[in-house]
């Protein structure tokens, strides 16, 4: 399986990356769903799944496999650590603010509700929470892992991270409904 994946990475990295992203960011909803909010399989939401996949194979996966090439290429120092440091200071600072603000706001957009809404009620603690763990997890990526497999550790990781979000954005999409019911 390795060798396949590798074979495929190879010579369509794009298309892979991005197909394997789609695929974890669906896990990782199932999982919110399945054991975090205990919804249980009928009541499963295949909508909300579907909308993971899609922004992770097509926002997330090619946003991220061309931003860690950027990263390898334009950010070169002598200094090897300095080096690391420096790309997971820009990823922390430009890309992952960014790609949050795209991700609350892609979902609310699909879901049918406030862009701005997501944005005010999920963002900055998303954010804040995305410096708790993501920096450590760069530093790993970025000191040990090849290029061509930095978005698959990212992926692997994000399967507990896109739990969160998935959760996350299902709590402001309840509180965006409530609000709903309240004003009629």
């Amino acid at each position: 399986m390795l060798r396949w994946y590798q074979m495929k990475l190879a010579t369509r990295p794009l298309q892979t990356q991005s197909i394997t992203t789609a695929v974890l960011f669906a896990t990782g909803d199932t999982l919110a769903q399945q054991l975090v909010e205990k919804k249980g399989w009928k009541n499963h939401e295949l909508a909300r799944t579907g909308r993971m996949a899609l922004y992770g194979g097509a926002i997330f996966g090619p946003a991220a496999t061309t931003w860690f090439k950027f990263l390898q290429n334009k950010i070169v120092l002598r200094n090897k650590n300095a080096e690391i440091v420096a790309r997971v200071a820009a990823d922390q600072m430009l890309f992952a603010p960014t790609n949050l603000c795209v991700f609350l706001s892609s979902m609310a957009i699909m879901e049918g509700s406030s862009p701005k809404e997501k944005l005010d009620s999920t963002y900055k603690g998303a954010l804040q929470t995305n410096w708790m763990v993501w920096p450590f997890v760069q530093v790993v990526n970025f000191k040990f892992v090849p290029l061509h497999h930095r978005v698959l550790l990212v992926n692997v990781i994000s399967i507990g991270w896109n739990c969160y979000l998935s959760f996350l954005n299902s709590q402001g999409q309840n509180v965006e409904e409530q609000k709903k019911v309240v004003a009629v």
